[in-house]
């Protein structure tokens, strides 16, 4: 600051003073003595300190509004005194157009075994054919013919909204079976329950069974599936079993765990079995011989060995070149004789021309006799079928 300035302020600070002090009663010093007296030495110099402050600050301001037009000069920062203001932040609009309007909370889809049973529900359409009713329709606790069944429920945020949603098992009821389905169920913002969308479905392939649901903590649906519905001979325990898990694409369900397709089922296999009777001729040394043609049709699945038994008796043995198929040696077995064959696929049939012969001298007779045919395992084991009726014929000899 020059000079001129230092006497400019120091006039305009005389004219503020005079003006000031003609209005403002100023105590006189009996009167400081007084206010002071009791107080500490350091609120005094606090006290002091402020007056001075806001007394400055006034003759400065007052020097600014009526002193002559100056060219303003650099100003030194005096970040203890002056402070720039923090701009405001500019309001965001909320979603709905009103910065003030709080969000509103998602619908909770948590619906209970009798709530969802009173509810008017609509269903994904059921597979082509007799059906259940779809639209605007009431579950039903019992397996009664025609109505839909809900069997199992359970729960999780299955679409990411951080509410709970419904998942249910249901069958449409038809006889010992029927199609099935898992349906995911949620509520809107009027708390009616909605169909969020189907899951997995049964087919007239496969998956033909539905056993179990379970929702894990990701939102993904888990689903036991069977490859064969059970009913109509046909054992639940027999059914491959698999656990598939779906998840929620925005609009549908759609697998991401689990297998995609079935391997053979051991049980899946029918074989049908036809012969011919026996009918011994006497022979030149005589004996007496003959032959049985059996044929072995298998209509389904695949076996993986046939065992075949002739329940003649034991003085007729097996004899000629038609039981080179054999795996085994018939002529170590007695009754029933055996022939152990290889594995026989769906579609494929075999054809055997046996032969057999009574030694001579030896009584036959007449009779029936059994000729069966069973499916067998990779370890030879026995396997059952669904309809094993026609696995056995009964022929006769003489």
């Amino acid at each position: 600051m020059s000079e001129q300035e230092t006497l400019d302020l120091a006039e305009e600070f005389n004219r503020y003073r005079l003006t000031a002090l003609a209005e403002v009663e100023a105590p006189g010093p009996g009167a400081v003595r007084r206010t002071v007296r009791g107080r500490g030495r350091r609120r005094l110099a606090a006290s002091a300190t402020t007056a001075l402050a806001l007394f400055a600050g006034s003759a400065v301001g007052y020097a600014a509004m009526n002193g002559p037009d100056h060219r303003p000069g650099p100003v030194e920062p005096t970040p203890s005194v002056s402070v720039s203001p923090t701009p405001s932040p500019t309001p965001t609009p909320s979603p709905s157009g009103t910065s003030a309007s709080p969000t509103a909370p998602v619908p909770d889809g948590r619906i209970s075994r009798a709530q969802l049973l009173g509810a008017s529900v609509t269903l994904p359409a059921w597979r082509a054919g007799p059906g259940c009713p779809t639209s605007q329709t009431r579950l039903s606790a019992d397996d009664k013919e025609g109505v839909n069944w809900l069997l199992s429920l359970d729960y999780g945020d299955i679409d990411g909204d951080g509410a709970v949603e419904t998942v249910a098992l249901v069958q449409c009821v038809f006889g010992s079976g029927g199609p099935m389905q898992v349906v995911a169920f949620d509520r809107d913002e009027e708390g009616k329950v909605v169909t969020l969308g189907r899951v997995v479905a049964t087919t007239i392939d496969k998956p033909q069974w539905l056993f179990a649901l379970d929702v894990v903590g990701d939102g993904t649906v888990r689903v036991e599936v069977g490859d064969i519905a059970p009913g109509g001979g046909w054992n639940a325990e027999w059914s491959q079993r698999q656990w598939r898990g779906y998840r929620w694409s925005g609009d549908a369900f759609a697998q991401v765990s689990g297998p995609t397709t079935f391997g053979p089922n051991r049980h899946d296999v029918n074989l049908v079995v036809t012969a011919t009777n026996l009918v011994l001729a006497d022979a030149a040394d005589g004996s007496r011989a003959g032959t049985v043609t059996v044929r072995i049709r298998n209509r389904v699945g695949a076996a993986a060995y046939v065992a075949l038994r002739l329940g003649l008796p034991a003085s007729l043995r097996p004899d000629g070149d038609g039981w080179a198929a054999c795996r085994n040696d018939p002529e170590t077995t007695r009754e029933p004789v055996t022939c152990d064959l290889n594995g026989l696929k769906a579609g494929k049939d075999v054809l055997l021309t046996l032969g057999f012969r009574a030694a001579a001298g030896t009584t036959v007779g007449t009779g029936k006799a059994d000729v069966d045919a069973r499916p067998m395992d990779a370890d030879f084991d026995f396997v059952e079928e669904v309809y094993d009726l026609d696995n056995t014929v009964t022929i006769t000899y003489r």
